[in-house]
């Protein structure tokens, strides 16, 4: 980069950061930090656990943005010295440097950016995803499971663990269903993206005429509420047992330790099969199925209220939020953001950083 190219991109950066400010309100959260503190001195501030845990929490969270916040300012102050001495200087060593601390400072804004854009407040918690094919037979089967290498190879980049809770094989190809669960630092924040049913275009391999196919998959994504208060009688749940299979549909051990609990007031399902006892597949069955009872609880009161106030929302579960043609043309778009690219196989190969940026971007109520 040659230094008027660098001392735009420094501008950019500063008009960036400071409708970021705008959004992120660096007092407030100063205000909130001392707040949060003076909140852990009370008395009797340990006796609730729960709770205690969830203000350090919150504070840690906050003073992470804020130490965030500051270093690039300090960063930015730094960066713009050092452009003054290249520009005094005209050395080439200098200007190796500018370019250097510039790369830095964009990296260090664009991860704070993400930090700030996935605040919510189950942004932080373990993702627990789910994929189904839509109607379609092989076809679907296997887009459903280019979609789990997709998010697999994504998930892996991003360096979270990821855990295989379910997994049913299709009967020729692809898969029937999948579910696993996602680990990390902020996990579900960078997850929520892809719910909803994506859709593919193709010349299908299964096809000998060689006609194009569309199919869909829905994928599920719910954040995992270990310490939700929801009780759901034991009447409301509807348990069944099976063998273990693996990912080729062979059974994986000689006994009905897989799980599938059904919510009969809702229908909602949720199934594992990663634990080494039935009594282990339960209680994360269990989990699973509160949380996504509680997640629907919450839906229902926002849609409620969205009736209230006249507020339609945008995007809805069962919405289709993502195109991925591969004949006549190549090209990926997703319906809620507009933002598309040509390179369908790298996208399929888990590079959706993009389209995540995209999204939150669009969609965060920071």
């Amino acid at each position: 980069m040659q230094i008027y190219e660098i001392k735009k991109e420094l501008e950019n950066l500063n008009v960036s950061l400071t409708n970021l400010e705008v959004r992120f309100d660096t007092d407030s959260k100063k205000a909130l930090i001392e707040k949060l503190n003076l909140k852990t001195m009370e008395p009797g501030f340990w006796d609730d656990r729960k709770n205690s845990q969830k203000v350090f929490n919150e504070l840690n969270q906050n003073k992470t943005l804020v130490k965030g916040y500051e270093n690039i300012e300090k960063k930015l102050l730094s960066i713009e010295d050092t452009y003054q001495l290249v520009k005094d200087e005209n050395d080439a060593e200098l200007l190796e440097l500018l370019q250097m601390e510039y790369e830095e400072l964009a990296n260090d804004f664009s991860d704070f950016e993400i930090k700030v854009l996935l605040s919510g407040e189950y942004d932080n918690n373990t993702a627990i995803v789910e994929i189904h094919p839509g109607a379609g037979g092989t076809e679907s089967h296997d887009f459903a499971a280019m979609l789990y290498r997709m998010l697999s190879r994504y998930v892996e980049r991003k360096g979270f663990k990821m855990t295989v809770l379910d997994y049913l094989a299709g009967d020729e190809a692809g898969i029937k269903s999948v579910t696993f669960s996602v680990s990390g630092d902020l996990a579900y924040g960078y997850l929520k993206s892809e719910k909803g049913v994506h859709r593919l275009v193709r010349i299908s391999p299964f096809d000998s005429s060689g006609r194009r196919h569309t199919s869909f998959a829905a994928v599920s994504v719910t954040p995992e509420i270990k310490d939700v208060e929801l009780d759901i009688p034991d009447s409301d749940i509807q348990m069944e047992t099976h063998r273990a299979t693996g990912a080729g549909g062979q059974h994986i051990n000689k006994t009905d330790s897989a799980v599938r609990l059904i919510h009969t007031p809702t229908g909602i399902v949720a199934a594992s099969q990663s634990g080494r006892s039935q009594h282990a597949n339960r209680d994360q069955a269990l989990t699973m199925l509160k949380s996504r009872v509680f997640e629907m609880m919450v839906q229902e009161q926002a849609k409620q209220l969205d009736e209230i106030t006249g507020v339609k929302s945008a995007i809805e579960w069962g919405s289709q939020i993502r195109s991925y043609v591969m004949h006549p043309y190549t090209l990926v778009k997703d319906t809620r953001t507009n933002y598309e690219e040509g390179n369908v196989e790298a996208v399929l190969d888990g590079k959706i950083e993009n389209f995540v940026y995209e999204y939150l971007s669009q969609n965060s109520n920071t």
